[in-house]
């Protein structure tokens, strides 16, 4: 199991992809998820400087469907296996019918993948555990689909569900989790404010080792929504990941 940071998370810094890519490795990262390219010659070289990997890369569903090839074509060239859908707003599961129609979505769209070769996994935020008919819509979304999981851990937690659990539950289909920690809100119904990793209210070492155990899990990937600092959440994530390995 390989430890990565989403790149996302540095993009309050202003450097290049390349720089981003040297701070990871600084930091002890095995490797990078992308959010976005700029130089892709340098990002490739850097990657080949630093020994990191690329294991993957967030793009929007609508980049996918539009010229997937051109996508695959890309990132393929930085060693990316595996694409994942970063969001889909709270519409897209709304209700039975809407979760039926976007699990038919991203069915397609995994065939696509597939046919190229490429890796397709869906990442969740909090709206998509809200309940449809019952039970969280991202239950019913794997029901009906395919469509293999980023768990974003944080997030699970913040809506009232066990992360580990879900770890378990879809061990098989979840090659990737996002790592971070969350300050859930007790005000609210359902929501967290994110905070450094080991800064909240996540069971960082239960999700490690469950991840582990589940044998499937590829990449654990830190991120940070909003730091205030994201220089000093690099480094130190990359710290508290080490710290784990060891």
């Amino acid at each position: 199991m390989d430890f990565g940071i989403q790149l996302y998370s540095l993009r309050g810094l202003d450097e290049s992809t390349a720089a981003l890519v040297e701070r990871a490795a600084d930091a002890g990262f095995d490797g990078v998820e992308f959010a976005e390219l700029d130089d892709d010659a340098a990002i490739q070289t850097t990657l080949a400087e630093t020994g990191l990997g690329a294991p993957s890369a967030h793009v929007p569903i609508e980049e996918l469907e539009s010229d997937l090839d051109a996508v695959c074509e890309r990132y393929g060239a930085l060693g990316v296996e595996t694409l994942v859908v970063p969001y889909l707003p709270p519409e897209a599961f709304a209700d039975a019918d809407t979760v039926d129609e976007t699990a038919h979505r991203l069915d397609d769209l995994t065939a696509k993948c597939d046919d190229r070769g490429v890796r397709l996994l869906y990442h969740n935020h909090e709206h998509e555990l809200r309940a449809v008919d019952g039970d969280p819509a991202l239950d019913r979304l794997a029901e009906h689909s395919g469509v293999g999981f980023e768990l974003d851990l944080a997030w699970i937690l913040a809506a009232g569900y066990d992360p580990e659990s879900y770890l378990k539950t879809y061990a098989d289909r979840t090659p990737l989790v996002h790592l971070k920690d969350v300050v859930v809100d007790s005000a609210a119904e359902r929501g967290g404010r994110p905070v450094a990793l080991g800064e909240g209210e996540l069971d960082i070492e239960g999700c490690l080792t469950a991840a582990a155990e589940t044998g499937f899990v590829e990449w654990v990937i830190a991120e940070h929504d909003h730091p205030d600092d994201p220089a000093a959440f690099c480094q130190s994530a990359g710290e508290t990941l080490t710290e784990y390995r060891e």
